[in-house]
Order: structure tokens, then sequence, then C-alpha cells
């Protein structure tokens, strides 16, 4: 697929979100329009797809990178314990920095999800039975007993409803003013993009990696701080988006192949060309009520998942 294609897509689907909501604002609207309609593009329509691109991207990108560096195609996010590590971080940061402002939220959150991620890849090393299924299984595992600290935590400090919209991936809320913290991303993208090289060489293994002069584990350790301060803004911003590292990295590798610097565009683009979709799926599904993103990308996603798995299974990838 040429990414132009792509490119192409996103523009279209980005003009469609722009114009999909209660309030009623067209394309012809834009020669003529009134003070309420330039609010809702400028305070909400523009911010939410702003913030759609990004976290659709990021996430994408982040996955990608976190499946070159352990070696394995079910790897993510989502199945590495950084979501919910990220997660336990803004909890924390509620309860320890009751007036910290939403960059010393992200940093606390970041901290959280790099030491959770870091200690999932230090399992991941002493896992002698390397399956590419059981190695994700585990990382749910790790998540899950992160989760179970979190609940407690909100439980017994009476913040169980902060937590669940944490949980719950929503663009609904997102307006001018309190989104900003997701362009911290933007700059992680890109320093992405220039390690992309190192990163691929790293995911062919620690002594290939030093045969050829890479310093292995600077080169790791660049990317998993990459992986959880994006995955950190995107928590504190957005929510939750669950499967979408894990899935759009996986679609991309079936026709694009594994460089990852080849297919760092396309996946950023088709992350982004995918959430914009589910968005609009459950702006439009029961209008003019919506569904969560995480509700519609998790369906979609966890469909495609399986799709995957018995994918390999019949080609014994």
């Amino acid at each position: 697929m040429k990414l132009r294609y792509l490119v192409i897509v996103l523009i279209v689907l980005s003009i469609v979100s722009v114009f999909i909501g209660v309030s009623d604002v067209t394309p012809l609207d834009l020669f003529s329009l009134t003070e309420d309609q330039a609010q809702i593009l400028l305070v909400s329509r523009l911010p939410r797809l702003v913030s759609i691109l990004i976290a659709g991207m990021s996430m994408s990108v982040a996955g990608l990178i976190m499946q070159q560096l352990s070696r394995n195609k079910f790897v993510s996010p989502t199945t590495a314990g950084t979501l919910d590590s990220a997660r336990l971080g803004v909890l924390v940061s509620l309860l320890v920095f009751t007036a910290a402002s939403p960059l010393q939220r992200i940093l606390v959150s970041f901290a959280f999800a790099l030491i959770g991620t870091f200690i999932f890849m230090k399992l991941l090393d002493r896992i002698k039975f390397k399956d590419a299924i059981f190695i994700p299984l585990v990382g749910l595992m790790f998540g899950n007993i992160i989760s179970s600290m979190a609940t407690f935590l909100a439980y017994k400090n009476d913040l169980i409803q902060n937590m669940s919209s944490w949980m719950q991936g929503d663009f609904s809320m997102i307006m001018s003013g309190n989104y900003e913290a997701i362009y911290i991303s933007i700059p992680i993208l890109v320093l992405a993009f220039l390690y992309a090289n190192k990163f691929t060489i790293a995911g062919m293994g620690e002594d290939f990696s030093k045969n050829l002069g890479l310093n292995y584990r600077q080169v790791v350790n660049i990317g998993l701080v990459v992986v959880a301060l994006v995955t950190a803004s995107v928590v504190l911003t957005v929510g939750v988006i669950p499967f979408l590292g894990l899935i759009i990295p996986n679609i991309v590798a079936i026709y694009q192949g594994d460089h990852l610097k080849k297919t760092l565009l396309h996946t950023a683009f088709l992350g982004a060309i995918f959430v914009l979709i589910c968005d609009i799926v459950g702006r439009t599904i029961i209008y003019p009520y919506e569904i969560p993103i995480s509700l519609t990308v998790g369906v979609i996603g966890s469909a495609i998942f399986i799709y995957l798995l018995l994918r390999r299974k019949k080609y014994g990838l």
C-alpha cells in the first residue's frame, strides 16, 4: 500500500470527523461562520481531531518499538503492563501531589510507565520459554497485578471514579485548554524516527548489535523512554486505548515488512486512520449519543487480534 493513499484517506476522514457532532456545522458554513459555530470548531472539534491523530500515531509507534525491541509481534503497551503502570502513576500523583500540574502528573505517570516496562523487559530476559503467545500472556498477568494495586489504592482513597475515567479512553471531553499535554508525543515521535535504524538493529539481538558497534543497552533504554513517555501523555489526556499498539504494527508488517524505518510512517498514519474510523463509528452508531473510543477500539481491535492469532497458526508464523 502506497503511503500517499494512507495520507489521502487520513485527510478525508479528518474532514468528516470535524463536521460530525450534535451541533450542526457543515463545510458550507465555513464561509459564513457564526460565533457559536466558530467556538465549536476551535474549542471542541479541532482539538478533538488533533488529539485523535496524535494519540493514534503515537500509541501505534510505541507498539511498533516495543515489538521490535522485544522481538515479539504480540508485545505492546497493552500486553506489557505499560498502560496499567501509567494509570497507576496518575493515581499516585493525585494522592501524593494533590496540587500537581498536568505536566507534573505526566512526569510521575512516565516514571511509573518506564519502571513497569523495564520490569517487563527484565521478566522477558528471564523467561526461557519464548513462545510468541506465552510472552504477552505474562505481560497481561503482570499488568493485571499492577491494575489490582491501582484499584486497591483507588478504593482506599475514594478515587475509584477518577480511575475509571482513565480506564475508559474518551475523546468527548477533549477541549481547548485540557488536551495540550498530548503535544509532548510529537517530539518523541520525531526521536523515534531518528532512532529507527538503531531500533531495527537492536531488534536483531544483543550480540548482533554489539558486533555492529551499536550500544545495545543505550538504544533499548531510549526505546523504553519513548514508549513510556508517549503512553503517559496519552493516558493522562485521553485515557486507555487498548490493542492499538498491538494490531496496527502487525497489519503494517503484513504488507510492508519488518524494517522499522520503512514501516514507521505507515504505522503512524494507519494508527491515526484506525482511531479516526473507530471514533466516527462511536459518534454515529447511537447518534446523538457517543460510545467511548476505548470500547470501539477494544471491540474492533480484539477481533483483529483474534484474526492475527489464527493467521499465525495457519501459516506457522
